[in-house]
Order: structure tokens, then sequence, then C-alpha cells
């Protein structure tokens, strides 16, 4: 075998044909074998300087791995991601790798970076795919942590706990772990089965899992406290939907993406009346955003027929969405309606009829580096039955109006200091309710920053 491969171009990642996969909910990208993914690895030059592992939210050790894969030892590569990723099946599919790792990559610099999210995900799904083994559980400790929420930040958070020694209960609002993972990735590009997976690995730790359970609702933090356990950590993610505030949002056919998506994924709404979550989904769809939330519902609303368009007021090159997924649902035969921006949806008899958008224009630059679109006083009056609005998200408010003691910013984050703790001695938070809506490895990066200070924290006041 060759010592690099120095082919400027990664090694293509197989997919389902375009005009195939936007009429099924199978996942689009469809993996490396083991000869592609030794192509690929040997794109790696193993810099000595490792940026990628900088690059990394959860400082995977990146160029070592990738060695395994070109020796073939896929178990040993598999120990690498896991030591310090628990969630490599899923980071290997959703993360922005051109953001992060591959972002710094050296080969990057002439030509496109190693493909090592795709090597990650191949490497996961080789150990997925052999008979499961539960992982070992570390015990000697008694010391209780309670984790509020199960997406990504709080099964990071429990792993390496759990790995600790600590024992872990993590409360989940939903009948189904998972957060995020589990309601707010579709299934083609995200199956749930896999989640689930990744899931077991951590429940394998001997983390406990406790469902239907609303904390602020069932049981306040207090109570945790009074129960025993020696810390909280609050990763309750970004639940709460922001709305356009126009006349006409009040109509029937109406969603935030938040709801429509919850509805498809994680009650399987595109599979009624197999599973009897209905979803209104109507001929004209106008999905209003342009981040990856926004794709995902567009992708999904193409895929149960509709004629689906996006909507945003910025140009097509400024979109926040990954550019993969933009690509994705252009193939896949979705409408761009780029500058322009809903003031008003006319209704008939309850429901949406048409959504009446301004012209926009691009103007100086923002605090974000994009151009601020302002309105031109034109107007465009287009049909649609229904409206995904799809414009960010906010930290579900809950944790705060039952806790006056846990200080949060005007908008709704969670303010915490440099060893993740709230305002409230013992409470420490991270993802989403910090930052407000971000990626699923920044939130997992914040659940392992969390477990170490959680681990300091409790042994300080052992002393």
């Amino acid at each position: 075998m060759a010592k690099f491969n120095m082919n400027k171009q990664k090694v293509a990642m197989p997919e389902q044909d375009p005009n195939v996969r936007n009429k099924n909910f199978d996942e689009v990208a469809l993996g490396y074998d083991l000869k592609m993914a030794q192509e690929e690895a040997l794109r790696c030059v193993q810099c000595k300087n490792k940026p990628c592992m900088g690059g990394c939210p959860v400082s995977v050790r990146i160029p070592e791995f990738i060695h395994q894969v070109v020796e073939g030892d896929l178990d040993k590569a598999y120990e690498i991601i896991s030591s310090t990723n628990n969630l490599p099946a899923i980071c290997g599919r959703v993360c922005p790798q051109e953001n992060q790792c591959e972002g710094v990559c050296t080969r990057g610099k002439n030509g496109e970076p190693v493909g090592i999210g795709r090597l990650e995900r191949f490497v996961a799904d080789y150990h997925m795919n052999k008979e499961y083994n539960k992982p070992t559980e570390v015990t000697g400790q008694n010391k209780k942590v309670a984790i509020v929420g199960s997406g990504p930040s709080g099964l990071s958070c429990a792993a390496d706990l759990a790995k600790l020694g600590y024992k872990v209960v993590m409360f989940e609002a939903f009948h189904t772990a998972g957060g995020v993972l589990m309601y707010g990735i579709p299934e083609f590009r995200l199956p749930k089965t896999l989640v689930q997976k990744e899931l077991k690995n951590v429940i394998g730790l001997g983390v406990k899992l406790q469902r239907n359970t609303i904390i602020g609702r069932t049981k306040t933090i207090n109570e945790l406290f009074e129960e025993g356990f020696e810390a909280v950590y609050v990763s309750t993610g970004a639940g709460l939907p922001k709305f356009l505030e126009i006349e006409g949002e009040n109509l029937n056919g109406v969603y935030s993406a938040n709801e429509f998506l919850t509805r498809m994924n994680l009650m399987k709404a595109y599979k009624f009346p197999e599973y009897d979550t209905p979803v209104h989904i109507g001929k004209k769809v106008c999905v209003v955003g342009g981040g990856n939330v926004a794709m995902d519902a567009a992708r999904s609303a193409k895929r149960m027929g509709a004629d689906v368009t996006v909507v945003y007021r910025r140009s097509f090159e400024e979109m926040p969405a990954r550019a993969e997924e933009s690509h994705h649902a252009k193939e896949e035969g979705i409408n761009f309606m780029n500058l322009h921006n809903p003031v008003e949806i006319e209704g008939e008899n309850g429901w949406v009829k048409k959504v009446k958008l301004e012209v926009m224009e691009l103007g100086e630059e923002d605090k974000s580096g994009r151009r601020r679109p302002v309105p031109t006083g034109k107007y465009e009056e287009v049909d649609f039955d229904s409206v995904i609005v799809s414009i960010g998200q906010s930290p579900n408010p809950l944790i705060k109006q039952t806790n006056d003691d846990i200080n949060t910013e005007s908008w709704g984050g969670i303010i915490i200091d440099d060893s993740t703790m709230t305002s409230k001695d013992g409470v420490f938070a991270g993802g989403d309710a910090v930052s407000g809506a971000a990626t699923v490895i920044l939130a997992m990066g914040a659940g392992k920053k969390a477990a170490e200070n959680i681990d300091k924290y409790i042994k300080n006041k052992a002393k």
C-alpha cells in the first residue's frame, strides 16, 4: 500500500440518487467500505503539530485513529476515538467538520481536507455492526450526580462521570431519550436506531435513565439535592422556538420547525397511519430560514410529497446551513427564494393561503461578518398552504422560572462561570441551554468540560 495518497480530492462518499432519496427517509450518505476508508486515510500526512485535534471540541486523537485505519486495526481505531468521544457514530454524521477538524487540516491548504468525519463514521459503524459488548461499568463511588436532559451534552457529561465511578441519573422530559438527536435531526441524516445504540452504550456504563420527568414540574432542582445528589448538570437545550411576529402566524398550517420535526422524527409522522401521529404538510410549503434546521424541515416536507420553497432574507452563499445540507437540498428539488423576507401570512377559512414577501438587498456587514439584509419596499405574494418557521430557538425557560437563584442572560441563556457552575452552588450547566442553539459536538464538548468540573467540585467538597 502506498505511503501517502496525495490526491487533492476526498474519496467520494456513495449516496442515494437525489430523485430516489427525496421520496424516502433512508440515510442519504451510504458510507465508505474498507478499501475506500483506507484510501482516504492515506491522504493524512500525520502532521506533527496535529491541527485537526485542536479543531475538535472533544479532542479526538485524529491522526492516531486514522493511522489505525490504514493499518486495518479498526478495533484500535475505535478505542482511540471513543476514549474522548462518547458518540462517534453520531459525530461522524452531523458534526460540521468543515468548520472544525477538517477546517484546519493541512491537506486543505492545497485541495480538500482529509475526510475525518467520514472516517470517524466508518470506524464507529464497523464497531456498531459487531456483536454488542456491554461497556465496563466503573463502581466504587457512592456519590450521585443528576443530569437534566438526555441530549448530546447530557449524554457526554453522564458518560464521562460514569467512567469516573459516579452514580449518574439522567432525567428526560420526553418518553424517548436522546434529545435533539431523536426529535430534531431527520432519519435520513441520522438514523434513530443508531442513536439508540449510542444511548445503549452510555446506559451500559451504569447510567440510570428516568423518562417522562420534567425537572421544574415533576420535581425541582432543590428536591434533587434533597434526594442526595451531590451536583446537578442542566443540559436542557434550546427548545423554545422563535417566531416571525407577523400577521397570520396563528393560522392553521403554520408550524415552528421544532414542532414539525418532533412530529416527523420522534413521533414518526412520516409513517402515518402505521404510527398514530399525523402531520399536515400541504401541497406548497414555505420554509422560513437558512440554517441546518430549515434544511431538515424542507427536505422532510419534500419527502412527504410537497413542493417546498426555502425563503431566506440573505443570499444563498450566506446561508448558515452546512454547505453539504444546502447542496443536498438543491439536488433533491427544493426551491430557494433568497433575498426575500415574510411580512404577512394571508389566510382563507382559517388556513394559510399565501405569504407576502418583501424583497431584500444586501447592505453592509453585521457582527456575524455577513452582509446585512436591507428592505427595498418591494413586495411579492406567493401561494403557499403551509409555513414552517425556522429562525432559531432559545433555551427552555423552565429552569429559570422555577429557580430564582439561577441567573440567566436577557435572551434566556443560563449564566455560568469558568468552572461551568451557575449562580446556584452545585448546579452546573452547558450546551445550548447556555450558548443558545449550536452544534451537537459543541454541546458534547460542554458536557465533557462540565464532567471534569463536577468531579473537581465533589472531591473538593469532600475534603
